[in-house]
């Protein structure tokens, strides 16, 4: 039986659909007005792999991933650039779609832009202020009242008091309580007119959490099995979800939560202010899509992901070895469930989506296929990989894509290395002989040894 962490009760739990042999899963997706990051790529595999494992599962799954289309950032961008702000999100959905593809990332069964449902925005709105839990701000604001919500901070496992700690009334945005949130933003005057929406408390927009309650409930209804997202999203957006959507329904919103854990670089968390920031794009002009799938799907969903060149790189030869164990297999395969290893690839999976130990069985069985040549072992290692949405390209292309790499890869060092070699020679010309040994030192250190001769300079690996 498939069993979850669920971090509303921070226990792991057997997994009990409210319809039996269906799931409902929504997962907050990307606001779209720029290029997306190695944090989203880690969102869309990670609840990919649980869609699909859903699925394997025998679980009949409706899967929705929305996107925001309307908010500060992407008004400010669209204002920048000079366009309209649905040219700009169109853009970036497509580029989304092309990272999301390359990635081996199924499309969700719905992806609904925050702009298509700002009705359902308004409703909901309109049921929380009947319900004494919305109310007008000094600024023409809506915002939400925190302290009527008596759940407030179970999924954060934060109490008001210690959220208020530190805070002070902000005086100017005429809130009732710092912790009220805003459930609709006032049009500002250079705002342009299509950010704006008509409502009864006056023309503006909705705020950012009030989108997904009303997406969620409007495409799965107001009771439903799993939410999902960044870890990132736990606290304040997801706690304010929860009270939003409870308080104008009156019942629970959604049975189990999951969060995926940070993307870090070189051991510190990824941000723009520390400049190790990548997006997607920039990762895949130097790593095959596949391996960095494999690499998010090598560690566990919840703990955090170290990037570096180092473990891409490690990824590239595990996963070779995976592809190598397959040469020469052809056909489709489809999975055994009742052979062994099948069996400890679901067990791995059914806990918590435990895909390093399923990845170990991958290499176990890529083992036996290397020692027995066994076309059943090579054909289980091929299904069971593409449950994760991996191995199913056959052997051959992924190989000779990446010896088309390597030799990519080895010319360029060598049009370095002649580079470094030209600006030497000019060194001395002009008997700048502290920077022609610099080059001839620092090439040491890259292995390269140069060999000056009558012919002019040579070079060979040390």
């Amino acid at each position: 039986m498939l069993k979850l962490h669920n971090s509303l009760t921070r226990t792991l739990q057997d997994f009990v659909p409210i319809e039996s042999g269906r799931v409902r899963m929504y997962v907050c997706g990307m606001t779209v007005y720029d290029y997306c990051h190695l944090g989203h790529a880690r969102v869309m595999v990670v609840f990919d792999m649980v869609a699909r494992w859903l699925r394997a599962s025998g679980y009949d799954v409706t899967y929705v991933r929305n996107i925001t289309d309307i908010d500060d950032k992407i008004i400010k961008r669209a204002q920048e650039n000079g366009e309209s702000i649905r040219v700009l999100t169109d853009r970036f959905i497509a580029a989304m779609h092309e990272d999301a593809d390359a990635l081996g990332v199924l499309r969700p069964d719905a992806e609904p832009r925050a702009t298509e449902f700002v009705p359902q925005m308004l409703d909901l709105i309109g049921k929380l202020e009947k319900k004494g839990y919305a109310y007008a701000a000094g600024n023409h604001d809506v915002c939400y009242s925190v302290r009527k919500f008596d759940g407030y901070g179970k999924l954060s496992g934060k109490s008001i008091e210690d959220l208020r700690s530190g805070e002070r009334v902000d005086v100017q945005e005429g809130k009732q309580d710092p912790l009220d949130f805003v459930l609709w933003k006032h049009a500002k005057e250079n705002e342009p007119a299509e950010a704006k929406w008509e409502s009864p408390w006056g023309a503006g927009r909705p705020g950012w959490h009030i989108e997904c309650s009303a997406m969620s409930s409007q495409l799965l209804g107001d009771h439903f099995d799993i939410h999902g997202g960044g870890q990132d999203l736990q606290f304040p957006h997801h706690e304010n979800e929860i009270a939003q959507s409870e308080g104008a329904h009156g019942n629970t919103f959604v049975n189990y939560w999951m969060h995926n854990g940070f993307v870090r670089v070189d051991e510190e968390k990824m941000s723009k202010s520390l400049g190790n920031f990548f997006t997607i794009r920039e990762v895949l002009k130097k790593y095959d899509a596949e391996v960095v799938r494999f690499f998010i799907l090598r560690a566990h969903y919840r703990s955090p992901l170290n990037y570096s060149d180092a473990h891409l790189d490690d990824a590239k030869q595990a996963l070779t070895r995976l592809y190598t164990a397959l040469k020469g297999f052809e056909g489709e395969a489809t999975v055994d469930w009742h052979e062994a290893h099948a069996q400890r690839f679901r067990d791995a999976m059914d806990n918590d989506f435990g895909t390093p130990e399923a990845m170990s069985v991958l290499f176990d069985l890529a083992g036996e296929v290397n020692r027995t040549g066994d076309a059943k072992a090579a054909a289980q290692l091929k299904a069971l990989g593409g449950v994760l949405g991996l191995l199913e390209r056959p052997a051959d292309d992924y190989l000779k894509g990446r010896q088309r790499a390597v030799t990519a890869s080895l010319d360029a060092v060598i049009v370095d290395v002649d580079a470094q070699i030209a600006a030497r020679v000019a060194a001395k010309k002009t008997k700048n002989f502290a920077e022609a040994d610099r080059i001839r030192d620092e090439l040491k250190a890259q292995g390269i040894v140069l060999e000056d001769g009558p012919g002019g300079t040579t070079w060979r690996r040390a």
